[in-house]
């Protein structure tokens, strides 16, 4: 009974021994042995991959139409007909400056004018008289009943009273032209619109002086006026680009103001010349519309922006993120708990998506969170996130 207890002792001795054992070198290979990394997947689906060109700068919302405008003259505001934010129609008046004295400039010319017009008719009449008298005495002169020094007299007269018609005529002239030049003086107090357009911007207030802006002098002209029909966007893009580009390419468009939207767009200018600016790089400049003129008026020129110019594009291909792609087009497969290096062949690619020829197959988790050192092929691995692409090619 003795030895049977004794036995029973030491067997249970030894269970407990190998028990504890057994724990520490599960903790120990616990310690050891790395827990699996954390990893986001990508589900392969099928969509659309492009060949695109970005632009290399931000671009800029502009207007084909816009007008900065100031009077010709200076002078002091009387009148102001529209404000900023206003709808105005071609020809409607935006401003009109101070006129009196040149008004009355204009109706001492009209005085003017009047004066010479008597002045030539007088002069004209007596001219006819004298070209009457000529040619009756002329009449007379195979009768001999006038002299050859009565003649030279005659015609000398008539020949006098002509030229001062014509000098009256021309002084009539003359007088026209003061009233010209006094009503086109008057019509430059009068600042009318260029077009149909919105009033951006008012620099001036009833009561207030101010001067023509010529290009050359730093005065702020007094209007800005914009045709929102006209909005476009123009954009850099590098020179090495330039032979791939042409007016009528599709594009999509992206504006700061509107996140996580973009707009379709086509190609409607491409610069015949490429800038080059002295320590910058070469660009030429490219134009594009909006395919929606509607939301293209609701756009503030100034606005920057952003352009994808659509080269070319394959449809419905099984593709994968770019930046999923490792060197020598390799990708990280997530393969029942490890990463596994797949090599792939692909095709067309842009910045967003890599089209995959062969390799991979639709609905197939491929690693996308690339910035850990622990993400590496052979690793242990476990979902943390998965994601999958949309399906309509953007």
């Amino acid at each position: 009974m003795k030895k049977v207890l004794k036995w029973i002792l030491a067997g249970a001795a030894l269970f407990g021994g190998l028990f504890i054992v057994w724990k520490l070198s599960v903790g120990i290979f616990k310690v050891i042995r790395p827990d699996p990394v954390p990893v986001t997947v990508y589900r392969l689906v099928r969509g659309t991959v492009e060949e695109t060109v970005t632009n290399s700068k931000a671009g800029t919302v502009k207007a084909r139409r816009r007008a900065r405008i100031s009077p010709e003259i200076g002078g002091r505001v009387a009148y102001i007909g529209f404000r900023p934010g206003a709808q105005v129609r071609k020809g409607e008046v935006l401003l009109r400056i101070s006129d009196s004295d040149l008004k009355a400039s204009l109706a001492l010319a009209g005085q003017d004018l009047a004066t010479s017009r008597a002045s030539a008719q007088e002069a004209c009449l007596a001219a006819d008289l004298a070209q009457r008298d000529l040619k009756r005495t002329l009449e007379l002169k195979d009768d001999r009943i006038v002299s050859a020094e009565m003649l030279d007299r005659l015609q000398s007269q008539s020949d006098s009273a002509a030229a001062r018609c014509r000098a009256a005529r021309a002084s009539v002239e003359r007088a026209q032209a003061a009233v010209d030049l006094a009503r086109a003086n008057l019509d430059k107090t009068i600042l009318r619109a260029p077009f149909n357009g919105v009033v951006a911007d008012l620099k001036g207030e009833v009561g207030e002086w101010v001067s023509p802006s010529p290009p050359a002098l730093p005065i702020p002209p007094v209007f800005d006026i914009i045709d929102p029909t006209s909005i476009y966007v123009s954009a850099p893009l590098d020179e090495v680009d330039a032979g791939r580009l042409k007016a009528g390419q599709p594009a999509r468009l992206t504006l700061d103001p509107f996140p996580n939207r973009s707009f379709g767009g086509r190609v409607t200018r491409v610069a015949p010349y490429v800038q080059d600016i002295q320590e910058q790089n070469r660009t030429f400049e490219i134009e594009v519309d909006f395919d929606d003129a509607d939301f293209a008026r609701t756009l503030l020129p100034g606005t920057s922006a952003d352009i994808e110019i659509i080269l070319k594009a394959v449809e419905n291909v099984v593709r994968m993120p770019t930046y999923a792609l490792l060197e020598g087009d390799r990708v990280l497969l997530f393969n029942d708990g490890h990463l596994k290096a797949v090599e792939v062949r692909t095709g067309m690619r842009n910045w967003q998506f890599t089209e995959v020829k062969e390799g991979l197959e639709e609905g197939v988790p491929i690693v996308v969170s690339l910035d850990r050192a622990e993400v590496k092929e052979g690793a242990r691995a476990r979902i943390r996130d998965e994601m999958s692409g949309p399906t309509d090619g953007t």
